[in-house]
């Protein structure tokens, strides 16, 4: 991920928050296949698994470190191409171990999950009240937020307790998460209103996936390097397009600059 100083968020917690707020993540992963192409990527809805905040270090001070930041807990469809190419890594990693169980197997290589922040907006020159109308070296942008994490990921596909146990686990917790958090009911749908038996046969048409959170890097590019007039500008440009999403963006360009200026004042 390409971070600017001004757009940089360090903060290990906010990031995780992020994740938290924003749970859809795109699953990318490079797999050496005969039959299926390298690069995949799959949108997954996650559970996120975290540790205790006061252990976390700044990625600035980790990357060479073993630190897990936390564990992502995903499923796929097993009809799902991507799924059939770990399915095979999977098979070809127990022949390699001589037909030996190896429930659950590590992919060799990290993979990386993107998060997206479902606000984003185009900003147009004119938004500039003091760099355009001066000098006119003002071009066209656009601001947005993403969380990128990279790890190892572990794969769960065969008929094993392991994989049972940690699909079983999966359901409930993105069921009670997306339940309660995303739609706020106080009384949640829960996996067990569904019949057993139909739960069961839908857990054999799904694989697990979990990724230890071992880098993780985030970008809030919200007019943090603009000077204070034009980003004035580009808050009162959002407002001015009587739109919801214009409101939002001009109220997290608002929030970006406060926490940059309280970041500043922190280290002066």
């Amino acid at each position: 991920m390409y971070l600017r100083a001004a757009h940089a968020e360090l903060r290990i917690p906010a990031l995780l928050e992020f994740i938290r707020e924003n749970p859809l993540g795109i699953l990318t992963t490079a797999i050496h296949s005969p039959n299926f192409p390298l690069l995949q990527c799959s949108h997954i809805p996650w559970v996120l698994d975290t540790l205790d905040a006061s252990n976390l270090e700044d990625p600035g001070e980790s990357n060479e470190s073993q630190q897990i930041y936390g564990r992502l807990r995903g499923h796929m469809a097993r009809a799902n191409p991507h799924s059939k190419a770990l399915i095979e890594y999977y098979n070809s990693h127990q022949k390699a171990q001589n037909d030996i169980a190896a429930d659950p197997v590590q992919l060799k290589e990290e993979v990386m999950v993107l998060f997206n922040h479902p606000l984003h907006h185009y900003i147009t020159p004119k938004f500039y009240t003091t760099t355009k109308p001066t000098t006119g070296k003002v071009v066209p942008t656009w601001n947005y937020a993403a969380v990128q994490v990279y790890g190892n990921l572990t794969l769960y596909c065969s008929p094993s307790p392991e994989t049972h146990a940690f699909l079983s686990k999966q359901i409930h917790d993105l069921s009670h998460q997306s339940e309660t958090q995303t739609m706020g009911y106080e009384r949640p749908w829960q996996v067990s209103d569904a019949p057993d038996r139909y739960v069961e046969l839908l857990k054999k048409s799904i694989i697990g996936v979990e990724v230890e959170v071992r880098r993780i890097e985030g970008k809030f590019k919200m007019s943090q390097e603009l000077g204070e007039k034009d980003r004035e500008g580009v808050v009162a440009g959002f407002n001015n397009l009587g739109t919801d999403a214009g409101k939002e963006m001009a109220d997290l360009v608002r929030e970006r600059a406060e926490i940059k200026a309280a970041q500043k004042e922190a280290k002066s």
